[in-house]
């Protein structure tokens, strides 16, 4: 149930904001909210993450189908009772929700938030992008972690 709350959410979340963005930005538009660091854009992309695979949608919406039904059908083997694998999973479906969403609505992704590190602009993204990479860095955390204590393991063993 915390699974499907929290995905909802994301995706709510998501949906709404991008809509926000459509209503109120013209395609191109950027309003500056930290000057020189963090801007609100309204950035179109038909690509995955960096815009990886732009132009090839129908690859896109098929992957993001694939993995949604591949982490529902081993969800329990994922979840383990875990309720942090509860909120992670959540997390994974809602952000993987709202762009598939967009994939098929429109045929591209609309992303607003804009950060630059001095020369560098990092990629524009949203909210489903957000939580898929909270996601994905909380994995690898926990997988340096569970690495280090079978380490410690094996050294008292």
């Amino acid at each position: 149930m915390l699974i499907l709350i929290i995905g909802l959410a994301v995706l709510f979340l998501d949906q709404l904001t991008k809509q926000g963005i459509r209503a109120h930005l013209v395609y191109g538009d950027s309003i500056p909210v930290i000057d020189g660091f963090f801007n609100i854009v309204y950035v179109r992309n038909d690509g995955a993450a960096w815009n990886l695979l732009a132009g090839h949608g129908i690859i896109l919406i098929l992957i993001s189908f694939g993995v949604m039904v591949a982490l529902y059908w081993f969800r329990n083997q994922i979840i383990e009772g875990k309720r942090r694998n509860e909120i992670l999973m959540g997390l994974l479906f809602g952000g993987i929700a709202g762009n598939l969403i967009d994939r098929i609505r429109f045929g591209w992704v609309t992303d607003f938030l804009s950060f630059s590190f001095g020369t560098y602009e990092y990629p524009s993204f949203n909210v489903a992008d957000s939580a898929i990479c909270i996601v994905f860095v909380v994995f690898l955390v926990m997988s340096f972690l569970d690495k280090k204590k079978q380490e410690e393991k094996a050294e008292n063993a």
